[in-house]
């Protein structure tokens, strides 16, 4: 059987993305001094990157069979050994692979995988799903421990083809390994889309953001995958968990919802069906500033309570739009914008900008291409390989984020901003924006930028993430809102979720995973239990 074609451009081995659209290293030097400029922090001589070729891996413990599927290069394993979160990041620059997988398996379909879970199971290795590579939560870093004679990273990439379109209800079934790209063409023929559009969109797959319950760029609205999906097909150690295709169902607890935020633990995603739509047509957009980030929450809430449903609806502090280029620095930013296939929609943003107005807020006059907020969505999209720049040139680049109720956002926001200043220091910057809404709360997410301790990062994000970690939690929030759990937030997930809840999906491992092989150490203990 041929593999499916897939993106042949080269990634990274370090940092994000593909190489021919990362900075190249003069345009990093070039870049180096605006950054010290505008931050008050970093530093112009540049560092590089640890060639792959200088790094000596660990020699594979187990031997895997001589076929097609498996790849044990040091490319494929060094690539495959960790995810895009700042630490990933900062320990692959320089040469540090703690965790690597001892083989990459690279199924064309799923017959192929039920061969690799066996395999595995023979030989007593562990298996980590991977999609696009794109966790920031230490989700397919293969840190398994000693209970397993090697790891397997099994990539789903080659899974990607769009199967089937059913227009009339308006679904399509496909591969877990089509990245957005790959899966937004093939619908594009159809006239369709899937409108899911997470930051990582250029790499991330379906199967990861069912696996990770993954938020899109729409604020409002369908915007998590889990509203997007009509039925999940998984392999188990046990055999296949296919769940049926249906609108909605009250036929007890849901199959989907089990395998929605799973993560790899319970089996691994081959394909689903999801809701796909026609392509918008309508649009309507502006940015609104505000004297002070308060005021404009205050005007997202009124807009959301109002029944409003905006696609976008991004309010930014006066710090980030500076950064972004989306504001002078004085005041908050809200990129607000509606769309629609079917009608009209300057009604609705005429009623969105009214309630703006009764809480302060200043509508910028419209652009002549009629894409408000053009320049901090470019930001957005290219701020990943702008953190590869950052991380060269000595400066601390990470996030994170959370959901809490509107009544509590105000003490929340206060306290989690103090407790990472206090453990960072001085000088740096902590951030905030909203990047979904709901009528009862926000999705505050932060940006932390603070001088590198060059030789130290990794304990200085450690400490960083700790003081945001407990922060969070302590006010009330959740220890994610759409980055996933991963072995990163497992303290805090640990103490987040109720005891019952976690005891009964210790069971559902053991029942479809009995040896604990699929992800140790993610959501539940080391071994499955």
């Amino acid at each position: 059987m041929p593999p499916v074609a897939v993106d042949q451009r080269t990634r990274s081995t370090w940092g994000w993305g593909f190489q021919d659209a990362s900075f190249t290293r003069a345009q990093a030097r070039e870049a180096a001094p605006g950054i010290v400029a505008a931050l008050g922090f970093g530093r112009t001589d540049l560092e590089d990157p640890v060639p792959l070729e200088q790094v000596t891996l660990p020699a594979p413990r187990v031997d895997v069979p001589a076929a097609p599927l498996w790849d044990t290069s040091a490319r494929a394993r060094a690539s495959h050994a960790h995810g895009q979160s700042y630490l990933d990041v900062v320990r692959s620059f320089r040469g540090v692979y703690e965790h690597v997988p001892d083989a990459v398996a690279r199924p064309r379909d799923e017959q192929e995988v039920e061969a690799v879970l066996e395999w595995a199971a023979g030989a007593g290795a562990a298996v980590v799903p991977f999609g696009g590579g794109t966790s920031v939560v230490g989700g397919v870093e293969p840190r398994v421990g000693a209970l397993w004679t090697g790891a397997i990273s099994l990539d789903l990439g080659a899974l990607d083809a769009v199967h089937e379109v059913d227009a009339v209800s308006g679904a399509a079934r496909i591969g877990a390994g089509a990245s957005g790209p790959r899966l937004e063409a093939q619908l594009r023929g159809h006239g369709l889309t899937l409108r899911f559009y997470p930051q990582s969109y250029e790499l991330s797959t379906l199967g990861g953001w069912i696996a990770t319950r993954a938020a899109g760029h729409f604020a409002t609205g369908p915007t998590h995958v889990d509203d997007l999906v009509e039925a999940i097909r998984a392999v188990t150690p046990r055999g296949v968990w296919a769940s049926r295709r249906l609108p909605a169902s009250g036929a007890g607890p849901s199959p989907d919802r089990l395998l929605l935020g799973s993560e790899g633990i319970l089996g691994v995603i081959t394909e689903a069906w999801v809701r796909v739509r026609p392509r918008p047509s309508h649009r309507a957009a502006r940015t609104v500033r505000f004297g002070s980030f308060a005021r404009g929450a205050g005007a997202v809430r009124a807009i959301v309570q109002a029944g409003l449903e905006p696609a976008g609806c991004r309010l930014v502090d006066a710090l980030e739009a500076q950064a972004t280029g989306a504001g002078d620095g004085t005041h908050a930013v809200l990129v607000l914008g509606f769309e629609s296939a079917d009608r009209g929609v300057e009604p609705e943003l005429r009623r969105a900008l009214e309630l703006c107005r009764t809480h302060g807020g200043v509508a910028d006059k419209p652009r002549e291409d009629g894409d408000a907020g053009a320049s901090w969505r470019e930001a957005f999209l290219r701020m990943p390989y702008l953190r590869d720049v950052l991380v060269r040139a000595g400066v601390l680049c990470d996030t994170f984020e959370s959901a809490i109720t509107w009544e509590r956002f105000a003490a929340f926001h206060d306290a989690v901003i103090g407790a990472v200043r206090e453990a960072i220091g001085e000088p740096s910057r902590v951030t905030c924006r909203f990047t979904h809404v709901y009528p009862d709360g926000p999705a505050p997410y932060f940006t932390v930028l603070a001088p590198a301790r060059r030789g130290d990062e990794a304990g200085q994000w450690h400490e960083m993430k700790r003081a945001a970690s407990e922060a969070i939690l302590a006010a009330g929030g959740t220890i994610t809102h759409h980055h996933a759990v991963g072995r990163d937030h497992r303290p805090w997930y640990d103490r987040q979720r109720p005891e019952p809840f976690a005891a009964a999906l210790r069971a559902a491992k053991a029942a479809v995973d009995p040896m604990g092989m699929l992800n140790p150490g993610v959501l539940v203990g080391e071994g499955g239990w």
